[in-house]
């Protein structure tokens, strides 16, 4: 009877192996998010703004946390402004991120190629392009890193049979500053926690045969771990996020309202009577703008927006298409605007 009991016991055991080795074997955590943040954002309205990062560091000063001895590797990554400037350039064209963290290798290449090509090609050398300046500089970095804020976990065993589960939870916290080179101001500032989860599952059983005099002992178990990489990613993702919704509710920047389609209704069949079509006579005099208004390059609203004129601006008028005007402002600066966006002085 007790070594029928035996085998049943082992074939258990086995069986319990085999469940947490598949588990072992699986990829704990995808790397890439459930939900992206970007579908949910809205598109700018206007041209995108140009950003420099000069780096993300990490400030929180820690080494990888253990119980048993010290380790010198660090608790977050050393190289978080990678992730914040994907995930600049993959939100929906609001900002333009110019390159800062190589800044002096990126120097160092133009030198090298301006001095090759005055050897080569003397006075008739082409100069290179400038290099284009930033409006806004993001500034942050890691600034905490707590771990074991929370741990617990449960077990039962009878007769020498039993298991248990046990959890850990660290916290990891970013911030970013956004910062006008214009004039110094801090125009937001945040901070996102993300939470790291760590679980660990294993059963046992010991038991004495043969009379009591020999034991036999089987353990088995698995644990899983949140990446810390993959947390301070996605918490640099979300603190993106929340800075551009956070300026759009300030008024630093405007979302693209969608344009309304209205559905075509079919007109009367006109009656048959001779006309004579006068053609629209082109605006001409001076009007102002009845709200605040993009000035586009050309009679076209894919063209470029040159610049957003003030409400109540005062414009002189010129000939343009049909529905436009083209419009110069007391500057002398020139393009187009639509003819619903003007009213009389």
């Amino acid at each position: 009877m007790r070594r029928l009991f035996l085998i049943f016991l082992v074939a258990m055991l086995s069986g319990c192996a085999n469940i947490h080795m598949e588990i072992a074997q699986e990829e704990p955590i995808k790397v890439v998010p459930k939900q992206s943040l970007w579908d949910q954002l809205p598109p700018l309205d206007g041209p995108p703004m140009t950003v420099a990062v000069y780096g993300f560091r990490d400030l929180t000063g820690q080494n990888k946390p253990n119980d048993r001895l010290a380790l010198f590797s660090k608790a977050v990554t050393q190289g978080a402004e990678v992730f914040l400037i994907k995930s600049l350039q993959d939100s929906r064209n609001y900002f333009r991120v110019v390159e800062r963290v190589g800044l002096d290798n990126l120097i160092k290449e133009r030198q090298l190629i301006r001095n090759q090509r005055e050897v080569y090609e003397g006075k008739e050398a082409r100069p290179l392009k400038p290099l284009t300046v930033a409006g806004i500089i993001l500034e942050g970095g890691i600034i905490g890193y707590d771990s074991n804020i929370r741990s617990g976990g449960n077990g039962a065993r009878f007769l020498g049979i039993g298991g248990s589960q046990q959890y850990r939870v660290d916290e990891v916290t970013v911030s970013l500053r956004l910062i006008s080179i214009n004039s110094g101001e801090v125009l937001i500032t945040n901070a996102v926690t993300k939470t790291i989860y760590s679980t660990a599952h294993n059963v046992g059983v010991l038991r004495f045969v043969d009379a009591g005099t020999k034991a036999l002992e089987l353990e088995n178990g698995a644990a899983i771990n949140e990446p810390t990489t993959y947390a301070v990613r996605v918490a640099i993702e979300q603190a993106v996020y929340e800075l551009i919704v956070e300026g759009q509710r300030r008024g630093l920047w405007q979302y693209k309202r969608a344009e309304d389609k209205r559905p075509e209704v079919p007109q009367a069949r006109p009656e048959t009577k001779t006309e004579t079509k006068t053609e629209a006579q082109p605006l001409s005099g001076t009007m102002k703008l009845k709200e605040a208004s993009y000035i586009y390059k050309a009679p076209d609203e894919r063209s470029q927006r040159t610049w957003m004129l003030k409400e109540n601006t005062e414009l002189k008028l010129g000939p343009a298409p049909e529905g436009w005007a083209a419009v110069e402002d007391s500057a002398g600066r020139r393009g187009f605007v639509k003819t619903d966006r003007l009213i009389a002085l």
